[in-house]
């Protein structure tokens, strides 16, 4: 197991490197610049940033010169936001985003979980059916739309809750349910249709003609196996929600490591740009590890190789 993770985390920074080039070289073939499109500023005051920033240098240089500092933890000054580092910016954004994320995963899992479950045990009722097309609806309706109904229905027309900021707990309601909304329809069809499997094994059947009741065969043999393909999406879905919904963070005005992120491709600002994707890259290949680790934890069968 030792070995398997090592092999990871050596294949995990291969990755990183490959993702930081292609957004650095993709990010600097897009015409204009970042100081291009700021108002009342010469020529001559645009080719003296530049300067500053190291800018005017040749491309490879530029690339050379940061992939050096990133690989020593300097991801260098933000180019609209003076006198801020890159650092101080994402480690000051993402606590938000992170406390978002991490409510909208729990929701998601306390909802999915049971929903999928009670779908598969109540297989072609009317339950079944209701549970499929609340599912349904949430993966084919996307995020902005359910912030945009939730902000009308529930802020602007019932007036019943905030619909900006994180100032209080009432204001986690309407971005947790935006974004655990869709984590918690995909959750409740991979349950239901792993659930519907491991209900059919043999192994379900021999622990019922042993004695055991039903409900101590579906908790202690049935779940914990068809829990597996949700632990499976668990490491791609914490990285996501973690760092907040884009769209989320955007609409709900929301200060964190997301909207910082969109904020920054629009403004060009390059570094700020890079700092960020190298961070959700990390982020998300380390929860990947973690994943495959309780993977083996859950069932010991599983062999990582």
């Amino acid at each position: 197991m030792a070995k398997y993770i090592i092999k990871r985390i050596i294949l995990g920074v291969v990755t990183i490197f490959l993702v930081a080039t292609i957004t650095f070289f993709l990010m600097n073939l897009v015409p204009g610049g970042p100081f291009v499109a700021e108002k009342s500023i010469s020529i001559q005051a645009q080719e003296a940033l530049n300067e500053k920033f190291g800018l005017d240098k040749p491309l490879l240089v530029q690339y050379k010169n940061y992939m050096m500092g990133a690989i020593k933890g300097d991801f260098s000054l933000s180019l609209k936001q003076r006198g801020r580092t890159v650092s101080d910016i994402i480690f000051s954004k993402f606590p938000v985003s992170a406390r978002l994320g991490g409510i909208s995963v729990l929701v998601a899992l306390l909802i999915g979980i049971p929903l999928g479950s009670t779908a598969a045990l109540n297989r072609g009722k009317w339950i079944d059916q209701l549970i499929i097309v609340i599912a349904t609806c949430g993966i084919a309706f996307p995020s902005f739309i359910i912030c945009t109904v939730g902000m009308y229905i529930l802020g602007v027309h019932l007036k019943l809750l905030p619909t900006f900021g994180l100032t209080s707990p009432v204001h986690y309601i309407l971005p947790v349910f935006a974004l655990s909304f869709y984590p918690t329809a995909y959750i409740t069809r991979l349950m239901r249709a792993s659930m519907l499997d491991v209900i059919g094994q043999d192994y379900m059947r021999t622990a019922r003609a042993k004695g055991l009741s039903w409900y101590s065969c579906l908790f202690k043999h049935g779940l914990r196996n068809a829990i597996l393909p949700v632990v499976t999406y668990l490491g791609p879905l914490l990285a996501y929600t973690l760092t907040g919904s884009f769209v989320v963070e955007k609409i709900f005005v929301i200060p964190g490591l997301g909207g910082q992120f969109v904020s920054s491709i629009v403004t060009r600002d390059y570094t700020v740009i890079m700092g960020t994707t190298i961070f959700l890259a990390t982020l998300l290949i380390t929860m990947n590890v973690l994943v495959d680790i309780v993977y083996k934890i859950i069932d010991p069968r599983i062999q990582l190789k």
